[in-house]
């Protein structure tokens, strides 16, 4: 029995100490990434001159940049799209803004006298493609 305790005593203790691990996973902090997302590429799709279909995306626009002419829908986002197959035309008119009651005194922009406005129209002028395939108008 001595002889046993000697072997014991002698033999080097391993320790019960637990490894411990991670309970998550090491990540890194969070931050803050706005303004690091894609622009949303607003403007003008199709030029003067072009021919388009109906439905084509004439432009898109966050403000009212273009307006609506002829043959020619406003989105709810104010995308402006084609209603009939045609050539699309960009134009300049003169707008005369109405004339306002006395009552009403708020003035966003005070304009100068003789100040001459223009707004810019987007029409589609109906017409035939010229040069289509013939089998798609024997359908």
């Amino acid at each position: 029995m001595a002889a046993l305790r000697q072997l014991l005593l002698a033999a080097p203790r391993t320790s019960l100490v637990a490894v411990r691990c991670a309970s998550k996973k090491a990540g890194g902090s969070s931050k803050n990434l706005g303004g690091r997302s894609p622009g949303k590429r607003y403007g003008a799709k199709k030029v003067d001159g072009t021919f388009v279909h109906a439905g084509n995306i004439l432009a898109t626009q966050r403000l009212i940049r273009w307006h609506p002419g002829a043959h020619v829908g406003i989105g709810r986002n104010k995308t402006l799209y084609a209603l009939e197959d045609g050539i699309v035309r960009y134009t300049k008119e003169v707008y005369v803004p109405p004339p306002r009651s006395s009552e009403s005194r708020e003035v966003i922009c005070q304009l100068p006298k003789g100040a001459i406005l223009y707004k810019t129209f987007i029409s589609v002028i109906p017409t035939t493609e010229v040069g289509s395939f013939k089998l798609v108008n024997m359908l």
